[in-house]
């Protein structure tokens, strides 16, 4: 089987395998850890205990997770079943997949392709398939109701994100994500958000990077239902929204990909605007620039975003749909071509 796998993919089809394992280990650490963070961080904020029964709180989202695998799989008679079973693996799968390219150090990256963010924005685009799949196919109105007002909003806040994410490829002039995190080396001041490597002409682009940066953290809120952005699964109006209907370990693929997707967004902010990888202090303290550092940086810095979105979950109101949408064409849009067309002119000067 070894060797017809060799034959058919290539000497390298072992490292296919064994790559994504660190990520999904990584993944599955990290929804536990993020589940318990964001109980605490809302107790914390709410002025009240969080959970603190289950080994002091700190097993309550291993219980949870328990409780998943043991619930019974249920399909409504009336959904239909094809779809409805495979909607929660296209979601999952469309994010897990964003992970093949996001550089967790200098030494560790799933595919270093030369066009990695355009393939991040493509493959996890996917996941509106997957939401509009399993809103149809539940046979209610009101996961379909979530359904596409789920489809509206990503659509429609990808196209900041994109701009977004195009200023800074128009200055690094490469698509691939590591070569953006090696060309903000030498310590934070060459990180885009201070203005990216260069003179002191660099600091002409710092304002309009900084929007850029902006632009990008708020619509990448949006694209993970994130509060003030949750309208899809609006408790009050529509149940749980598309995944009203799912229960046991399919809901929880649900749940599993809106926190890596969570982590994936941030990460992507982390690596074009905060140097991914790479230390604050440059090649002052080389102990800082080891790979296993390098790691620990760049979740460090993921997890910072991370926790900005669960604080603003529990401090801003949920938008109306007309406010969301009047966000994003009225204002981020036309201020991601002012800063594209600004970025641009300095560019060909």
């Amino acid at each position: 089987m070894e060797q017809f796998l060799i034959d058919t993919f290539g000497d390298n089809i072992l490292t296919y395998i064994i790559m994504p394992v660190p990520v999904l280990i990584f993944l599955s650490l990290f929804a536990l850890g993020a589940v318990l963070a964001e109980r605490k961080v809302s107790a914390y904020m709410q002025d009240r205990y969080g959970p603190n029964r289950v080994g002091k709180g700190i097993l309550q989202t291993l219980a949870d997770m328990i409780k998943l695998f043991q619930k019974e799989d249920i399909t409504p008679a009336k959904a239909d079943k094809l779809l409805y079973n495979l909607a929660p693996f296209i979601v999952f799968t469309a994010t897990f997949m964003g992970y093949a390219v996001i550089p967790f150090c200098s030494l560790y990256i799933g595919a270093d392709l030369n066009i990695g963010i355009f393939y991040f924005l493509a493959i996890t685009s996917l996941s509106i398939v997957g939401i509009l799949i399993a809103g149809w196919a539940s046979n209610n109105k009101y996961s379909l109701f979530g359904a596409m007002r789920a489809v509206a909003q990503i659509i429609s806040y990808e196209i900041p994100t994109a701009l977004a994410i195009l200023i800074v490829v128009m200055i690094a002039g490469t698509l691939s994500m590591q070569e953006i995190v090696e060309l903000q080396g030498g310590g934070i001041l060459n990180w885009f958000i201070f203005g990216g490597p260069g003179g002191a002409t660099k600091y002409i682009l710092l304002p309009f990077l900084f929007a850029a940066f902006m632009v990008l953290y708020i619509s990448t809120l949006a694209e993970t239902n994130r509060t003030p952005f949750d309208i899809p699964e609006a408790e009050s109006e529509l149940v749980a929204g598309f995944h009203t209907e799912y229960s046991g370990m399919k809901f929880a693929m649900f749940f599993f990909a809106e926190y890596g997707q969570m982590f994936a967004v941030s990460a992507i902010v982390a690596t074009l605007f905060l140097g991914g990888w790479q230390s604050p202090f440059g090649e002052l303290i080389p102990v800082l620039n080891t790979p296993v550092a390098q790691i620990i940086w760049f979740i460090l810095k993921g997890c910072i975003f991370v926790f900005v979105q669960m604080w603003l979950r529990w401090t801003l109101p949920r938008l109306r749909v007309d406010q969301l949408m009047i966000l994003c064409w009225k204002y981020l849009i036309p201020v991601s071509f002012i800063n594209l067309f600004a970025v641009g002119l300095y560019i060909v000067l």
